[in-house]
């Protein structure tokens, strides 16, 4: 139950910071994705300096993919069964853990001497650090819908997705800086102090205890968040959409690449390649706040994800790093408007007792878009080359779009604003 401030009007765009524990959570994640978006780019250039090959960086993501894939259904049960906060708290405290280990282990690692150790070392920590996100996920995404009243539900996934936006804007931003500056060991040291705030901002969150459901064996609830994610063809299409596109259309994980390689722009060039995205997001969730996307969301969505793909293949084709930017910038614009749509069906449509399960199936689906497609677009590059890949992977996404638009025709005009 909200006891905080009295719901000021629906037109505010501030509507869900008006609420303390809602801020508090936004901090959370702030500081969290800050952190992690640090510590994966650093890895990243680390990794690529020493080895020169794309695969040890798409690597990475399939090591934190395993794991989140194969837990994150018993984490997404655990989140409906058990306290949320404290499961967020245990899991942020394991992961600032695998970090400290990794900024001891590489004193004795940082060479090319023990480059190929330092690889397996890597993936070993990111594939920890997907064990505990497989808890973290599902009891994060689920939380936040006690934190705020149902009509307040569009705005905050709005600054839920701002705030996640801006971070992912200011680490991979300052994570070029911070490494010239202090090295590889030195800006994990930072990255193990912003982890520590997040855990900080988790604890100022009230415990909630679990929503009441009916009995039955783990199994059988998973089952059950899989039967009702794929009767509700809304969230089975949206999240399969956001999969798909991201996985083939998406060129984060090869950006070193870009950075090393074609536009010859180095560490800090990659900073900003990175954050790129971001600010395009974020400036467009800024309007999102104001005018949400939910009258006709599923048009919109298909809308959005189109220009997507557009832009990824624009960014392919470029050799001007001032356009690659532009790049960038407009797939993170587009990409900020399905997220806002996805975030707000998943807090309209899914029952209290199961968001858990269902967020956790949808966790899987974004990471399978996210750390799979950090895979498959090291691999394509290897295999196909650099910018070939990312040309097809635009082409897969306008191809998906498509399909999924002939499939689902019936929900264009099904407006969720009210």
């Amino acid at each position: 139950m909200i006891t905080n401030n009295p719901t000021p009007a629906k037109q505010d765009p501030f509507l869900a910071l008006r609420f303390a524990e809602f801020r508090y959570y936004l901090f959370s994640n702030f500081f969290v994705t800050v952190g992690l978006l640090i510590q994966e780019v650093i890895i990243g250039y680390e990794l690529y300096r020493l080895t020169r090959d794309p695969l040890a960086i798409g690597m990475i993501g399939l090591a934190e993919a395993i794991p989140f894939i194969l837990l994150s259904l018993f984490g997404g049960h655990y989140s409906d069964k058990l306290k949320k906060k404290n499961i967020l708290i245990w899991s942020l405290s394991f992961i600032m853990l695998a970090s400290v280990v990794l900024y001891f282990l590489s004193f004795s690692l940082l060479n090319e001497e023990h480059a190929g150790e330092l690889k397996y070392v890597i993936w070993s920590v990111i594939f920890f650090i997907g064990v505990c996100k497989a808890f973290f996920f599902p009891a994060s995404t689920s939380i936040k819908t006690y934190l705020v009243p149902r009509e307040v539900y569009a705005n905050s996934a709005t600054w839920s997705s701002s705030s996640w936006q801006t971070g992912v804007i200011i680490g991979p931003g300052v994570s070029g800086f911070l490494y010239s500056l202090f090295g590889f060991s030195g800006t994990l040291l930072f990255v193990i102090g912003i982890l520590f705030l997040s855990i900080i901002a988790v604890t100022l969150i009230k415990n909630r205890p679990p929503d009441p459901s009916e009995e039955g064996t783990m199994l059988q609830k998973i089952k059950e968040g899989f039967s009702y994610t794929y009767k509700t063809k809304i969230i089975f299409y949206s999240i399969s959409l956001d999969m798909f596109s991201v996985m083939f259309g998406g060129v984060v994980a090869i950006l070193p690449v870009f950075a090393e390689d074609i536009l010859g722009v180095g560490a800090e060039g990659l900073g900003i390649m990175r954050a790129a995205p971001s600010v395009g997001a974020v400036l467009v969730l800024l309007i999102l706040s104001k005018y949400p996307p939910m009258k006709r969301a599923w048009r919109n969505l298909l809308w959005a994800v189109a220009g997507f793909g557009i832009a990824t293949l624009v960014f392919a084709l470029s050799e001007n790093f001032i356009l690659s930017v532009a790049a960038l910038f407009a797939t993170g614009a587009f990409d900020s408007v399905s997220v806002v749509i996805r975030s707000t069906l998943l807090q309209l449509l899914v029952p209290d007792y199961m968001r858990g399960r269902v967020n956790a199936i949808n966790g899987i689906f974004l990471s399978s878009s996210n750390e799979v497609g950090a895979f498959e677009s090291g691999l394509a590059a290897k295999l196909m080359g650099t910018v070939p890949s990312v040309v097809f992977g635009g082409v897969m996404t306008m191809v998906i779009v498509t399909y999924i638009w002939l499939k689902s025709r019936d929900l264009l005009k099904k407006d969720f604003s009210s």
